[in-house]
C-alpha cells in the first residue's frame, strides 16, 4: 500500500459505520497478540476537553521525560495525528506497513465468519501494535464515543481514567439523559486504578462517584472555582491551583484553564502510582501544550478565531469566550454544522453575539449544506448568509471586516483544517504585502 491507497482504504472502511461494543475490537486485537495488554494508558473520555487535556498530559510527560503514545480521533489537518509518539505523527511508510498488516488479519476475522472490523476498531488496535513496537511508557488515550462500549474500552492495564467536561451530544447512541450518557462514559473505570474527573452537574457526579465506589477507584474531583490569581489574554493565560502559582498556557478560552487543572490532577494522580513527574515538567509542559482548533488564533488585522464548539456546550463555551474577550466588538461568523447535531441548540447560544453570519457545508455523509443550515440559522438571526465553500466564506468574511472586525469561524472539525491552512496562506500573503509596503516606504524615506 502506498499513502493515497491507505487513505481510500479507511475511506471504504467507513461502509461499516460505527458499531458500539467490544467483540470486534478484541478479535482484532487477539490477532496482534494484545498488544494493549502490555502497555500502560491514561483513558480520557467525556464531551467536550478531551483533546486538549490528552494534549496537556501528554507535553508534561514528555517533559518528563516519558516515550508517550497519543491516540486521538477527530483529526483537523491530516490522517497520520491521530497516532503519535512525542509529538511525532507515525511516519507514511510505517502506517503503510500497518496498514497491510491490519488489512490482513481484518480479512482473516472475515473468513471466520466474524463482522469486518470498523474503520474506528481497526486504527484503535493499529494505534496499540504500534505504541507496543516503540515501547511506549505510557499511552494518552483518548475515547472516541462514549466510553462502556467504545473500541477504546478494550483495555485492562488503566492507570488513571479521566473525565472532562460531560454533556448531552451523541443522545441518540449513548442515551437521552445526562445521566445515561454519563453511565456510559463511566464505563471506562477498571477496580482499584484511579481517576481525576472534572466537577459538573450533580447528576453526573453521583454517577461517577457511584461507579467509583462500586469497583474501588480513587476518584478526585477537581472544581474550577478553585482556580485563583487568573491573568487571560489571547496569548497566554496564567493561575493559581491546589499549591501551584503561575501555571501558564498559551491556549486561548476561559475553558482551557479548567482542562489545564485537570490535566494537573491527572498528573498528581499518576504521580501517585508510581509514575514520577518532577514540578518543573508540569510547568513546562502545559506551556508547551498545543491543541489547533480550539479558540485558536490563526489570522491577525482582522482578528480571525477557529473554534471546534460542535455541540451545546461547546457553543455555550464559545460563547462564554466571545463575551469575555470581545465585549462590544463587531462579530462575524463563518458555521459549519453537521446534520447529525444540535443545530438549534448550537446557533441559540452563539447567534446573539455576531453581527453577520456566514454558513458553509459541511464534507461526508453526515455533511449538512450551507443552505439547510442557513435557513435553521435565519430561525435565529436576521443576517444570514449561505455560501458555497470555506475559501468563498473566508473571502467574503476579509470583505466584510474592519481591522477591529472579529472573524469567528466554529462548528464541525471536519471542515476547520481545510479553514485553517486558508487563512493562514491569506495572512502570509497579507504579511507579505505589509512587509513589502514598509520596506518600500523605508527606500523612499532614504
Amino acid at each position: 500500500m502506498n499513502y493515497q491507497e491507505v487513505l481510500d482504504y479507511v475511506d471504504e472502511l467507513k461502509k461499516y459505520g460505527s458499531i458500539p461494543g467490544l467483540d470486534s475490537v478484541a478479535g482484532l486485537c487477539g490477532k496482534l497478540h494484545d498488544p494493549q495488554d502490555n502497555l500502560k494508558f491514561i483513558h480520557i473520555a467525556g464531551t467536550n476537553g478531551k483533546g486538549s487535556v490528552v494534549a496537556f498530559c501528554s507535553e508534561i510527560l514528555k517533559v518528563a521525560g516519558y516515550r508517550v503514545g497519543r491516540y486521538i480521533s477527530p483529526t483537523i489537518f491530516e490522517y497520520r495525528e491521530r497516532i503519535q509518539i512525542n509529538g511525532r505523527s507515525i511516519s507514511k511508510k510505517e502506517l503503510c506497513e500497518l496498514m497491510e498488516l491490519m488489512k490482513g488479519k481484518c480479512e482473516e476475522l472475515v473468513a471466520e465468519g466474524k463482522p469486518h472490523p470498523t474503520a474506528f476498531e481497526l486504527e484503535t488496535a493499529m494505534a496499540f501494535y504500534y505504541f507496543k513496537e516503540h515501547e511506549c511508557d505510557l499511552v494518552v488515550l483518548e475515547t472516541g464515543m462514549g466510553g462502556l462500549l467504545d473500541a477504546t474500552n478494550v483495555i485492562k492495564t488503566t492507570i488513571v481514567e479521566v473525565f472532562t467536561s460531560i454533556s448531552l451530544d451523541h443522545m441518540g447512541v449513548l442515551g437521552k439523559s445526562l445521566s445515561q450518557i454519563a453511565e456510559n462514559k463511566a464505563g471506562i473505570m477498571k477496580p482499584g486504578s484511579r481517576a481525576a474527573a472534572l466537577k459538573g452537574d450533580d447528576e453526573v457526579m453521583q454517577v461517577l462517584r457511584r461507579k467509583a465506589e462500586e469497583l474501588g477507584v480513587m476518584l478526585t474531583i477537581v472544581d474550577p472555582s478553585e482556580q485563583t490569581g487568573v491573568k487571560s489574554s489571547l496569548e497566554k493565560q496564567s493561575f493559581h491551583y491546589d499549591g501551584y502559582r503561575d501555571l501558564t498556557i498559551t491556549m486561548a478560552g476561559k475553558y482551557q484553564i479548567e482542562n489545564a487543572m485537570l490535566a494537573v490532577r491527572t498528573i498528581e494522580e499518576l504521580i501517585k502510582a508510581g509514575f514520577p513527574v518532577k514540578e518543573s515538567a508540569i510547568y513546562k509542559g502545559l506551556l508547551c501544550a498545543k491543541w489547533p482548533g480550539r479558540f485558536q488564533v490563526v489570522g491577525k488585522k482582522p482578528l480571525f478565531i477557529a473554534d471546534g464548539a460542535h455541540n451545546r456546550d461547546g457553543a455555550a463555551r464559545l460563547a462564554e469566550s466571545i463575551r469575555f474577550y470581545f465585549t462590544n466588538r463587531r462579530i462575524i461568523y463563518i458555521i459549519g454544522i453537521l446534520r447529525d447535531k444540535e443545530q438549534r441548540e448550537i446557533l441559540k447560544a452563539t447567534c446573539p453575539l455576531a453581527q453577520q453570519i456566514l454558513t458553509v457545508p459541511t464534507p461526508g455523509e453526515r455533511g449538512l449544506s450551507s443552505y439547510e443550515l442557513a435557513c435553521v440559522a435565519g430561525e435565529y438571526h436576521s443576517n444570514v448568509t449561505s455560501v458555497d465553500s470555506v475559501q468563498e466564506a473566508v473571502e467574503l468574511a476579509y470583505l466584510l471586516a474592519d481591522r477591529d472586525t472579529v472573524i469567528i469561524a466554529f462548528g464541525s472539525l471536519s471542515y476547520l483544517g481545510n479553514l485553517i491552512r486558508f487563512v493562514e496562506s491569506v495572512s502570509d500573503k497579507k504579511r507579505r504585502k505589509d512587509i513589502g509596503r514598509d520596506s518600500h516606504g523605508k527606500q523612499r524615506e532614504s
